[in-house]
């Protein structure tokens, strides 16, 4: 997970040295995380990576959503997934 000093360090970076946009992206996602972070959510390094590519301009904000959408996703299967594994290993060698 990315360290909260981390994310702002980098976004901050954009503010500094970036172009209109990117700044304007940039203070978009400063708020965005800074929201999730209040509610004690931390930042993967995943969404973080996603939100440079957006500021950049290498994404969509649409594609952006659509990845960090998938990316969960796909994480609370594989959470599901190992968690009923684990239950079935323990049901399986428990004394009958």
């Amino acid at each position: 997970m990315a360290d909260n000093k981390n994310w702002q360090v980098e976004l901050e970076e954009y503010i500094r040295q970036g172009e209109p946009d990117e700044i304007e992206k940039s203070n978009a996602w400063k708020t965005a995380i800074g929201l999730q972070d209040v509610d004690g959510l931390k930042t993967s390094e995943y969404l973080l990576d996603t939100a440079k590519e957006h500021i950049e301009g290498k994404i969509s904000i649409a594609d952006a959503d659509r990845r960090i959408q998938s990316y969960y996703e796909e994480r609370t299967d594989r959470d599901e997934i190992e968690a009923d594994t684990k239950e079935a290993f323990q049901i399986r060698i428990m004394p009958g």
